[in-house]
């Protein structure tokens, strides 16, 4: 390793081929997850000293009106969808969302939809957060979904995936069990953390529809075809080992009328193709924890044994 550079240590490598075989329930190949984004953007947020929260100066009623599409419109369009063709929901939630606008929070609680924290406002950072003021989040996000929905979070996506140094160590200390930060595999990964035990969940920003939209620019029929591909391909790679597709959505975006229909092209294709557990993210974090942890962290070690 050259001078400078360091290993972070977050997790231990593994060749994607070789690795202990997962099994999801019922002999299905590929976990497929949608991760709907509910967020709280604010109009005039404190300034982070790191990062601006909007592109123009504040207040960017803009940036705001577009974002407040999704609880106004997009998500119960974009729910409704998904309910049709029986995809529950994994939210990535803002909590205060839980204050703004409760209605939402309610509705995809009505549906059966699971919840983990994004954080606050997704206008708000990590960057420069000192120990207290980052548990201070996780204890807030905690209690806050407890009280609105009955659930208690098991996962973490940072505010508008920002982190420190100590934010994989202090949510599992909390009790959490997979975080959707890292974006380094598609089958579920040990992480490595000073307590308990933590999970990297697959997540995307490849088919994450804000990339798809925003960065790749590609219309609504390029993204679900794209969608399609993806699942295509990790549901073949599945009859080696179970793999994980999750599609992250922000339905100010996903739920816009000209693009509502090409994606629910894409779930009735799921749906009907029979190879896909169509589940929920703490559902695969619990399953791959009772199967797979700690065969996989024995295998890695006995393959660092016999690279020596």
């Amino acid at each position: 390793m050259r001078e400078g550079e360091k290993d972070p240590g977050l997790y231990d490598f593994l060749p994607y081929r070789g690795r202990p075989k997962i099994e999801w329930p019922d002999g299905k190949k590929v976990a497929v997850w949608v991760s709907p984004n509910l967020e709280f953007y604010e109009i005039d947020p404190a300034a982070n000293p790191y990062r601006k929260s909007w592109t123009k100066p504040h207040p960017d009623v803009v940036g705001y009106g577009h974002r407040d599409y999704a609880n106004r419109v997009g998500h119960w369009r974009m729910a409704d969808v998904m309910s049709k063709h029986g995809f529950p929901g994994s939210v990535s939630l803002s909590v205060a969302l839980c204050q703004h606008v409760p209605e939402v929070v309610a509705d995809a609680n009505a549906r059966g939809w699971e919840f983990f924290s994004h954080g606050i406002y997704n206008t708000r950072y990590s960057y420069g957060m000192d120990e207290a003021q980052e548990r201070a989040i996780i204890e807030d996000s905690i209690r806050t979904v407890r009280d609105a929905t009955g659930q208690t979070i098991k996962g973490w996506l940072a505010p508008a995936l920002t982190h420190t140094t100590r934010t994989l160590d202090l949510i599992a200390e909390y009790g959490l069990s997979y975080t959707c930060d890292l974006y380094h595999d598609d089958q579920p990964t040990p992480i490595h953390v000073a307590n308990g035990k933590l999970i990297s969940m697959p997540y995307s920003l490849e088919v994450n529809d804000h990339y798809g939209f925003f960065v790749y620019n590609m219309s609504p029929r390029d993204y679900a075809d794209t969608l399609i591909r993806q699942y295509e391909r990790l549901a073949a790679e599945g009859d080696e080992s179970g793999t994980v597709m999750c599609i992250p959505l922000h339905s100010y975006l996903i739920g816009q009328p000209h693009r509502i229909g090409p994606f629910e092209e894409v779930l009735r294709h799921i749906a009907q193709d029979g190879r896909a557990w169509i589940t929920r993210s703490g559902d695969i974090a619990d399953h791959f924890i009772g199967q797979g942890y700690d065969r996989l962290l024995a295998d890695t070690a006995h393959q660092r044994e016999d690279a020596r």
